[in-house]
């Protein structure tokens, strides 16, 4: 079992409908070739854990940095795990507009984030520094508050 998680940003002219095509896609791919993860887009920023055999995930991850829509695209961690920390999931993606926020829906929305961080089990480095980089990524209030 392999893991590696990247976190990178958005083109600007990126709108909801190309989230959710990004998640489709990511879903159908991923069920049909084994690979598990996490996705979090907020503030215009992705970041990404995969999981799965090690040629699987490195082949997703180089068709990942050709994707036009976004850029930046650093690889935080990766290696070796002895479990998924995302057995059943496919690939979570949590919607959330900057435009159509409510303050209590973004405090709903970290809650959620950080005590799912906190419940989670990580089982190595990578999926330690991809929880440690969404809440640092989730700390930050959306623009506009």
């Amino acid at each position: 079992m392999y893991t590696l998680t990247y976190e990178s940003k958005a083109v600007k002219d990126l709108s909801n409908i190309d989230i959710e095509a990004i998640l489709e896609t990511a879903r159908n791919f991923n069920k049909a070739n084994g690979l598990t993860g996490c996705l979090i887009f907020y503030k215009r920023k992705f970041i990404q854990i995969l999981e799965g055999e090690k040629k699987k995930v490195h082949a997703l991850f180089e068709n990942i940095k050709q994707d036009p829509r976004h850029s930046g695209v650093y690889l935080l961690s990766e290696g070796e795990t002895e479990e998924r920390n995302f057995p059943n999931w496919g690939m979570v993606y949590y919607p959330i507009d900057d435009n159509e926020l409510n303050k209590n829906e973004y405090e709903q929305f970290k809650r959620n984030l950080l005590l799912l961080a906190d419940l989670t089990v990580h089982s190595n480095k990578t999926a330690i520094l991809f929880w440690k980089r969404m809440k640092v990524l989730i700390t930050m209030p959306p623009d506009n508050m």
